[in-house]
Order: C-alpha cells, then sequence, then structure tokens
C-alpha cells in the first residue's frame, strides 16, 4: 500500500471530525466533489471502509474511529516538528509551560538553581491548564506536570510527591475536620474527581462560593485566602509533581534544565 500523504490525513480528519463531507469541504476551502474522491481514493488504498455514509449523515467504521486517534496523532507530531524546528533557528532558549495559578515555589527554586549555571540559556515561563499539549505542539521545551496527566509521547522526570488535601468552603461542615476520606468527599455533591480545566485562581473562587469541592496536592495550601480550607485527605496515592518533555529530545540545554529541577527536587524533598 502507497503512504498516505499529509493531505490525505488533514481531509480525513476533517470529515471526521465534522461528520459531514460539505462542512468539512468548507472549512478546507474546497469543493465537496474532490474530497468525497479523495476520501474514497484513501480507503481504497489502504482496503478498508473509514466511513458509513447515508443520505443523511456520515459515521465512523470501527476501523475509521482507530484511523481518526492515529492520524490525530500523525499531525500533531507534525506540527510540534515544525515548530520546534523553526524555533531551533532563533536564539537559544527553553520554554517552560506551567500549571496557571499554582504556587510557584519549585519552579522559582529551580529557575533560580538553573540561572546559576555558566551555560544557562534563557528560560520563559508559559502558563497554562494544557501543560503536556504546549510540549506536544512544540509551544513548550517543558512543563511541570503531575503523574496522573496524560503524558503521551513525553519522557518525565519524577521531582516530588505532594500529599493530596481538599479544598472546602471554610462554611462547610467538614472544614473543621484532622482529615477527610475519598468517601467523604465522593458524599457531597459539589465534589468533582476532575476539576474544570481553570486557572487555579478561578477554582479557588469556585471552591470558595460553594460552588465546587476538589482534591489537590498539598502545595495549594499556601495560595488560600480566608474563605477556602485545606484539609488532608486519606487513603489516596501522592500526587507526584513532575517534569516532562518531548520523547527523544536531544537538547543540551534541557537536559541540563532537567538535571537541576532533579537536584532541587531532592534538597526539597
Amino acid at each position: 500500500m502507497d503512504r498516505p500523504e499529509v493531505r490525505d490525513l488533514v481531509y480525513f480528519v476533517a470529515v471526521a471530525e465534522h461528520r459531514h463531507f460539505g462542512r468539512a469541504a468548507e472549512k478546507l476551502g474546497m469543493a465537496q466533489p474532490p474530497l468525497s474522491r479523495a476520501i474514497s481514493r484513501l480507503e481504497r488504498r489502504m482496503g478498508v471502509r473509514l466511513f458509513e455514509r447515508t443520505s443523511r449523515r456520515v459515521e465512523l467504521t470501527p476501523a475509521g474511529e482507530v484511523f481518526l486517534r492515529e492520524s490525530s496523532r500523525v499531525l500533531d507530531a507534525l506540527d510540534g516538528a515544525v515548530s520546534r524546528t523553526q524555533r531551533a533557528a532563533r536564539p537559544r532558549r527553553l520554554i517552560l509551560a506551567a500549571p496557571a495559578g499554582t504556587d510557584v515555589g519549585l519552579l522559582a527554586e529551580v529557575l533560580a538553581a538553573y540561572r546559576r549555571e555558566p551555560q544557562a540559556v534563557h528560560v520563559e515561563v508559559l502558563f497554562t491548564t494544557a501543560q503536556g499539549a504546549a510540549v506536544r505542539a512544540g509551544n513548550a521545551d517543558a512543563a511541570f506536570m503531575c503523574s496522573s496527566d496524560d503524558l503521551d509521547a513525553l519522557d518525565s522526570a519524577d521531582l516530588l510527591d505532594e500529599t493530596p488535601v481538599a479544598l472546602l468552603p471554610a462554611a462547610h461542615p467538614l472544614a473543621a475536620r484532622a482529615a477527610l476520606t475519598l468517601a467523604d468527599l465522593e458524599a457531597d455533591a459539589r465534589y468533582r474527581a476532575q476539576p474544570p480545566p481553570v486557572g487555579h485562581d478561578e477554582l479557588l473562587d469556585r471552591v470558595a462560593l460553594g460552588e465546587l469541592v476538589i482534591l489537590t496536592g498539598a502545595s495549594a495550601a499556601r495560595r488560600l485566602g480566608a474563605s477556602v480550607v485545606a484539609v488532608p485527605v486519606l487513603g489516596v496515592p501522592a500526587n507526584r509533581i513532575v517534569l516532562a518533555w518531548p520523547r527523544g529530545s536531544r537538547s543540551g540545554a534541557l537536559a541540563s534544565f532537567v538535571d537541576i529541577a532533579r537536584a532541587v527536587a531532592v534538597r526539597a524533598g
């Protein structure tokens, strides 16, 4: 089988996301008949049916679902490769992604230690709630993340383990307890195992307003106001902080940064 071209993947993903040839063609800036022919040609070359077509709708086959996941990864990897290559031609620097609004104690210590190195390059911090995506897209060289985050296509180094705590409104009936269990939290209708993807400051505001009860790392307790209380949670694994970077990276500046981050974390632990 001839290898599909990048254009084939772009056409396929557009149709798969819109589930409609007309809307996909409009997004791609082309007419519908050439797009339909391109998808049919791709199916013939691969020897599989990617879509089930009816007069009213277009749906992915099981094979199409798999190809969508794989095609998206390929296109993301290609975009990241282009971005990293373009940045390699610019003055040397590192871009570090970090969770927006979280405690910056460890980050500040690592940056200070790295900047004392004779061969250190300029470091920029990109605050975002999608650190892993920023690294995979080539918009960041490394990221502070949790081990429970999506680390697909990334290498990582363990830094610190944080004790899990529940963030509760100060007036919450459980706020005065010395410790809680996960069952205590799950009994509260406001508890969210997966907090909304917003900055930490907004999360704290929502907790303070009584909209949310969440589980997070103990470092968050250093940024609480009087309206939010942090209570340790028993029986829950520690929240492991990691430094992640593109798999297979050969950047000397990044390798030095990783080594220093590990050393700082050992001292802090």
